[in-house]
């Protein structure tokens, strides 16, 4: 995270290169958010008779033009199942979706794309795979499981079963008054631990955890770690290696591609040494009435039809995202944070408190805020009046929403599509439901 964080961060103005010598490579150019609003039909829609202003891309992004022409495409000129025919519409759309599983895999820099990648339906069945297979492999009653508090429900509630049945021993990173984990017990606290479960960065707090020192001493203490990629992936360059993680669970929706897909990535030697995780067909090699003999990697985790038009539909969100550059996607959303938490201040003052760490070395697009003693259910729906889509309510997160204090928050989520406009919209719309609420 400190690579990405340097590399993000505006660097000096370049000096004039010594006669003779290479002229520095230039700074690349920020992302052109006008154009970029013209690919996705839908920020075309009024609401209420205004302008739509999307801030709701943590629960769930909007698509390009060229996802929803790509899976129209597909259901047009290739729909067939996929792995089961011979004919020529059949063998395209195999291609099609496997050649999807490469581009996805070579996204996140997956060694072996073609074998580690698993297609799923979410982030959330993505990690109920890894408690479902690896967890009841290898997990006996006794062992230790380390999460944190800043944890989404599907990174808690897997384990909290799995514990019920097996009699695991949960361990907790705590949130500390700086929105930031508590690392202070570290070392003890992965001592003879056999999995650690960790976002990547918080949906609710933005907070983006010092994810590699974490799983450098997982791995010191033989730990396997699981890492929750659902508001990272989309939003920062993500290298599985690099990340130092075992395991990395995200999802399609989150990131310009459609629902109804996720990705989990992991290690060939974990997934090939799991037990299959829902059984039918596609699954198998062979089936006797006394048994069968599970297919090769990755088949062996995809059960059923897939879902091939929304593979198909994510691999095509990956190339807009890789047109674009994801450090540029990085940088620009670090800018518009920075502008946001600096408008949001310095309009409302102590009217509005922003649960995350200050600055934006250290957090993500995400603003999960409570405006004065407003519900956040009630200022939502004023906002909403506004054109301004924010998210209300406990976000899948409520043992970090105890610990704050509150029941709920309304979170604004920026992503490429926005712009300082959008946080201009936001910080009105505010403005009117404090004439409202006074």
């Amino acid at each position: 995270m400190e690579e990405l964080n340097a590399a993000v961060s505006a660097a000096p103005a370049p000096t004039a290169a010594p006669s003779g010598a290479a002229s520095p490579a230039p700074e690349p150019a920020g992302l052109d958010v006008a154009t970029i609003k013209g690919d996705f039909p839908v920020l075309a829609r009024p609401v209420h008779g205004r302008r739509l202003v999307y801030l709701d891309s943590a629960a769930s992004s909007q698509h390009p033009a060229s996802v929803l022409a790509a899976m129209d495409r597909y259901y047009e000129t290739t729909h067939a199942n996929v792995h089961r025919g011979v004919y020529l519409m059949a063998e395209e759309a195999d291609r099609l979706y496997e050649d999807a599983r490469t581009t996805v895999g070579r996204f996140i820099g997956a060694p072996h794309p073609g074998e580690e990648v698993v297609f799923t339906k979410n982030a959330t069945e993505s990690i109920n795979l890894v408690a479902a297979t690896w967890g009841r492999a290898n997990l006996q009653p006794g062992d230790a499981v380390l999460l944190t508090e800043m944890e989404h429900h599907a990174n808690l509630v897997p384990w909290l079963m799995l514990a019920q049945e097996r009699q695991l021993q949960l361990r907790w990173l705590r949130v500390d008054d700086a929105y930031r984990l508590d690392l202070d017990e570290l070392d003890r606290l992965v001592d003879g631990v056999k999995l650690v479960g960790l976002t990547v960065m918080s949906n609710v707090l933005g907070t983006l955890p010092p994810f590699r020192r974490i799983a450098d001493a997982a791995h010191a203490a033989g730990a396997v770690v699981l890492a929750d990629g659902a508001q990272s992936v989309p939003h920062q360059p993500t290298d599985v290696e690099e990340l130092g993680c075992d395991f990395l669970a995200f999802s399609g929706h989150k990131m310009l591609g459609p629902t109804g897909i996720g990705v989990l990535w992991g290690r060939r030697d974990l997934l090939d040494a799991m037990p299959p995780f829902l059984g039918g067909g596609g699954m198998i090699r062979d089936v006797r009435l006394d048994g069968f003999t599970p297919n090769d990697l990755p088949w062996k985790f995809e059960a059923g039809t897939p879902p091939i038009a929304e593979a198909i539909g994510l691999a095509e969100a990956v190339r807009y995202l890789q047109q674009l550059g994801m450090l540029q996607v990085r940088r620009h959303e670090v800018e518009l944070t920075s502008y946001a938490q600096a408008v949001l201040a310095n309009r409302f003052g102590g009217d509005v408190t922003i649960f995350g760490p200050d600055g934006t070395d250290e957090r993500g697009g995400v603003l999960s805020i409570a405006f004065r003693d407003v519900h956040p259910h009630d200022l939502a729906q004023v906002l909403d009046q506004a054109g301004v889509c924010v998210r209300a309510g406990h976000h899948c997160a409520k043992p970090l929403m105890r610990h704050l204090g509150v029941t709920a928050t309304a979170r604004a989520s920026l992503y490429l599509y926005n712009d300082e406009a959008d946080v201009d919209a936001l910080a009105d719309a505010l403005a009117e439901a404090g004439s409202l609420f006074a």
